[in-house]
Formats: structure tokens, sequence, C-alpha cells
């Protein structure tokens, strides 16, 4: 798996890039936890999903937001993260030009970052959100919601409760044209301590019903 640097708008970005044998295959972006409390693309669920999508044929790349192993700049409360995963996207579509989708996974703080980059990117076409915090991070931007995902937690989450996932999860199952799953993982803190192959397995079974058209409302393809 190759180390790459790539350029980001505070200067340098790390990450680990796995590129596909097929010049058309779907790209996948990986995003970790809050950089302020330990979170970088070496966190054990966001190396598992870099392997998930590698073992499905995607272009896949995970990378370390500013500040963070041995990207540039400094912390920038969600705004500079989210400019660092355009310029990611940016670098991997300039070397796979015939790749015609992407799809977005995010964890914690990643997940609030995925989801606003799906909205700003119409050739993402599924997400994975895991333990996303509407208790903490704005969601309102998703209005509407542009593509279908799954959106993952635990039931014994305090730093995400349930109860503000499930508002989230509500809100967009009212919207028309995408299929929201949501599956909530029975115990599960937000670290997912003791159920960190189970999350895997259901986001796997998640993205193999999708490939297989499965879970979505089949709909008009975005334009870029």
């Amino acid at each position: 798996m190759p180390e790459v640097i790539f350029t980001g708008p505070a200067g340098r970005l790390e990450g680990r890039y796995q590129p596909s044998k097929e010049k058309s295959a779907p790209i996948a972006i990986v995003l970790h936890p809050h950089p302020q409390f330990g979170g970088t693309m070496n966190n054990k669920i966001v190396y598992d999903l870099f392997y998930m999508f590698q073992k499905r044929d995607f272009t896949t790349l995970r990378f370390n937001f500013r500040g963070i192993g041995r990207s540039q700049g400094e912390f920038d409360h969600g705004a500079g993260e989210l400019s660092d995963a355009a310029a990611a996207l940016d670098w991997v579509q300039s070397l796979h030009p015939d790749s015609k989708s992407c799809w977005v996974a995010g964890y914690s703080f990643g997940s609030w970052i995925g989801m606003q980059l799906l909205m700003r990117r119409p050739e993402i076409e599924g997400f994975i959100s895991i333990a996303p915090q509407p208790n903490t991070y704005d969601f309102s931007f998703l209005a509407p919601c542009p593509s279908s995902g799954l959106i993952i937690h635990g039931d014994a989450d305090k730093v995400a409760p349930p109860k503000d996932v499930q508002g989230l999860v509500d809100k967009l199952h009212t919207q028309k044209g995408i299929t929201i799953t949501q599956k909530t993982l029975p115990g599960a803190n937000h670290f997912f301590s003791n159920d960190a192959d189970l999350l895997l397995e259901e986001c796997a079974d998640y993205l193999d019903r999708r490939l297989a058209g499965e879970l979505s409302d089949p709909r008009p393809k975005r334009l870029r």
C-alpha cells in the first residue's frame, strides 16, 4: 500500500493509497475521527474500512487531516478539514479520470466531514456514516441529502447519544429519492470497543448489497 504525499490547502497531506487495477473503478475516501482526540488515518476502524473497499476493487484513499502525522497545517474546526477532504478527492480523481463514481466513509468527526463533502460533490453516490454526532455538529446542511447511505451507531454511545442520531435519521427518512439504512449495534459504545468486527461486518454487508443494486432508490445520476 503506497504511502503518498499530496498537496492540500494548508500544505502537504499524508495518505495511504491503493489504486484499483480497473481504470474505471469507483473511488472510496475514508475519513478519520477528531484530530484533537487522537483521531488519525491509522485508527483501526478507518484502517478496516480502507481494506473493506480495497478488497472490493475500489481505488481507495485514507489520509491524515491537517496537523496530524506528516500532514501540514493546524486543526481548523471542520472548515479546513472539509477542504482537505475535497483536495484528497481531487487528487485521486486526477490519477483516475475514468472513474465515474465515488463513496465516502467517515467515523465520528470524519462522518460529519464526509456528509458535507457529499453535499458538494455530485459524483459521490454512497456513504457510510459511523457514529455521527448531531448533538455536537450541525447536520442541517443535509437539505436535502443527495445520496443513499448507511448510518451505523451503538445504543450505548455516550458521545453521540442514540436519541440524537435517531433524530438525524428520522429527518433524512422524510426525504424522497434516497434510502437511508440505519443499523444500531446493541451494547456498542462510541469507540466500538468490543464490537469493531461486528461493525465491519455490517458495513461490508451494506456495501455488498449496494453494489448488487439494493438499498437505494433508482434515480437520475447527478451531474458534476
